[in-house]
């Protein structure tokens, strides 16, 4: 599989390239862009033009950067400076499933955790960075996976959202490893609005600071949008109780049932902060011809789910028509299995292969034979003697104009009736500011979201933070908890009258993993192995109970052979110039020919010289000092796969392999 320069989020594929080092000061760390489209062979083919593209913009760009120069005569070569790998993001960048987790969880340890039968300790690891390891292992959208390096041998990833529900269901007992909340507090308090997963990570870190933290939660029951919009099918109640538990019970003082209609009250109230962690809670309304008619059968989405949640509804109509191709709208149509429904049809405005729905999930629903009606737009219900009786959907095809711009026309063809009985509305979500007043210093901006910085996560009234879905829209529940680390640094350093700028630092460090002159401590075999299927529940007990869980996780054996298809990318080869001899042993014996003893040159020449070319600009070429030879060692981390192969044949022991621990900065450590 061919993903180069490719890479997903939301389901949708994305172009990515590396600016070179010496131009990242004007041009950042990466250029991307979205090809707006789900299906790999069209990415395939038209990241070239966005990568053309971005090549002129870095080429234009070159001219004006100071560069490393070598004068000879008159002439000046733009040589590649030696690698600065004591760049805390050097090496956390070549750990490409670490470095794409927005909570930058290290997954290849906690994976050689599981591999050793040690869950407990493998929990902790995603629990410290992520917070929720049971909660996510069944609903994460994966943005590690596509990241991972075992596509480079193998055409799937390291199945490592599954693995985490592995540690989850496995650990032992975790209360005497949490950390210890201080007795005697700072005086300082926080308000957390809304009880959902970025609310509770904030909590979390800021009690182990002694800060005090009051809750607020219009539901009964905390979790937020975990509880109210995940079917339990996909969540069990008992996995999310106990770990929305396991933070509640370290001191927030909880007020449930207690919704904020005021932000301007509140303020009142003089908590020395606000953090505002309320989701996405309104499902976007469809107002076409005999909405208002119909309404008793029509359902917006998320507060139908909610409805469920709450066993508040426990039944629909034979015929369910869900509109909306997103991961709630595949909630929507499983669901409506479940309580009853007999046939279930999803449309969806948009080609199939540009759904936002994750891949996973559409693949579930049609797994449980839901079929998918796509570039069908809703033109109105059909009512017969005032009963909601279909819909009425124009055919229509996407056209993109010259830059990449999607336009829905009209195919032409008779419309298209649907038989119904319920309608449920899965098309989009959004969030509700109502209650924030627009005269006490929150400035809000493009549809109508609050103005909040992406370092700090402070609005313009500097002690209100925002995290979550509420800072820039619907993400999913991994995002909320990185959001909210960084807000609760953000917190502390404002209760500390500190720059909240000053951001701390990662903790990093590399430890050798030699035994001996050619041994490691660790298992460096590279598994052949296919990634292996989650096994799931017999349908006929599945779809006949919305409480049952349909996957049932790897079993430890399963888990103990998939953990192995894991290449260790966080185990660095690391070269030290003054060791080696230029015997060139180690590029003779690279299965992937990643090492090069060439001569220096500017990066785009280095980058065709090399035994492979290294076309992939989104990962960093490994440039030594200037060997004995006048030649440079260069390796294109792209492609290396980490097996050690270098260090157990070098004589000298110029190839070292040493674990590279990055754990993000928290304001509790």
């Amino acid at each position: 599989m061919d993903t180069r320069y490719l890479f997903k989020r939301h389901n949708t594929w994305w172009v990515k390239i590396a600016v070179p080092r010496t131009l990242r000061d004007k041009l950042g760390y990466d250029l991307r862009e979205s090809l707006k489209t789900h299906d790999l062979s069209i990415a395939q083919e038209e990241r070239w033009t966005v990568i053309d593209k971005f090549r002129n913009k870095i080429s234009s760009s070159k001219s004006e950067v100071k560069k490393l120069t070598k004068h000879l005569g008159t002439k000046v070569v733009n040589y590649m400076p030696p690698s600065d790998t004591s760049d805390s993001q050097y090496y956390h960048k070549v750990v490409d499933c670490q470095y794409a987790c927005p909570a930058h969880t290290n997954v290849p340890e906690y994976i050689r955790q599981i591999y050793q039968g040690n869950y407990t300790e493998a929990y902790m690891i995603n629990w410290e960075s992520n917070v929720f390891p049971g909660i996510l292992g069944r609903t994460c959208d994966r943005p590690c996976e596509p990241a991972c390096r075992r596509t480079r041998t193998h055409e799937k990833p390291v199945a490592i959202c599954r693995l985490k529900r592995v540690a989850y269901d496995y650990k032992k007992d975790i209360s005497e490893l949490l950390p210890e909340v201080p007795h005697i507090k700072t005086g300082k308090k926080i308000a957390l609005i809304g009880g959902g997963p970025a609310s509770l990570t904030v909590a979390r870190d800021l009690l182990v600071l002694g800060h005090e933290c009051v809750l607020f939660e219009k539901d009964h029951k905390a979790g937020g949008l975990m509880r109210t919009n995940i079917p339990s099918f996909r969540l069990p109640a008992e996995v999310l109780d106990e770990e929305v538990d396991l933070i509640l019970n370290m001191g927030i003082e909880t007020r449930f049932d207690t919704e904020i209609t005021s932000m301007k009250a509140l303020l009142e109230e003089k908590f020395d902060a606000i953090f505002v962690g309320t989701g996405a809670p309104r499902g976007k309304e469809l107002n076409i011809e005999g909405r208002e008619e119909a309404s008793k059968n029509i359902h917006i989405g998320i507060d139908w789910l909610t409805s469920i949640a709450f066993e508040h509804t426990d039944s629909i109509g034979k015929r369910v028509l869900v509109l909306g191709g997103g991961n709630t709208a595949m909630d929507c149509c499983r669901s409506s299995l479940r309580l009853g429904a007999k046939d279930v049809k999803v449309v969806v405005r948009s080609p199939f292969d540009q759904m936002k729905a994750s891949e996973w999930e559409l693949e579930e629903a049609m797994e449980e034979n839901i079929p998918i009606f796509d570039n069908h737009v809703p033109k109105k219900f059909i009512l017969k003697k005032g009963k909601l009786v279909g819909m009425e959907f124009e055919k229509v095809e996407a056209k993109f104009d010259k830059d990449g711009k999607r336009s829905l026309v009209p195919t032409g063809a008779d419309p298209v009736i649907f038989e119904c009985d319920d309608v449920l509305i899965a098309i989009g979500q959004e969030n509700a500011f109502e209650w924030i007043e627009r005269d006490i210093g929150i400035e809000f901006g493009e549809w109508d979201m609050p103005v909040v910085d992406r370092v700090t996560f402070q609005s313009t009234l500097p002690n209100v933070f925002f995290g979550g879905d509420s800072a820039w829209g619907p993400e999913n529940i991994i995002w909320a908890a990185a959001h909210a680390h960084q807000a609760a640094i953000s917190i502390d350093k404002l209760f500390k009258g500190e720059n909240l700028f000053n951001r701390p630092e990662p903790k990093t460090n590399l430890v050798s993993q030699k035994m001996g002159v050619h041994e490691w401590s660790y298992d460096n075999d590279i598994s052949q192995a296919k990634r292996f299927i989650v096994p799931h529940a017999d349908q006929s007990i599945s779809l006949k109970d919305i409480k049952v869980e349909v996957e049932l996780g790897f079993d430890e054996q399963q888990a103990f052979e998939e953990a192995q298809r894991c290449l260790n990318c966080d185990v660095q080869t690391v070269f030290t110039e003054g060791l080696c001899i230029e015997c060139d042993a180690c590029v003779d014996i690279c299965p992937t020919d990643c090492i090069n003893f060439i001569e220096n040159a500017p990066e785009e020449e280095l980058r065709k010289n090399l035994r492979i070319p290294g076309l992939n600009l989104d990962q960093d070429l490994l440039v030594s000092e200037k060997l004995p030879t006048q030649r440079v060692m260069v390796k294109d981390e792209d492609v290396c796969l980490h097996c050690g192969l270098c260090a157990e044949r070098c004589p000298t022991g110029a190839w070292d392999m040493q674990t590279y621990l990055y754990e993000e900065a928290k304001s509790y450590k």
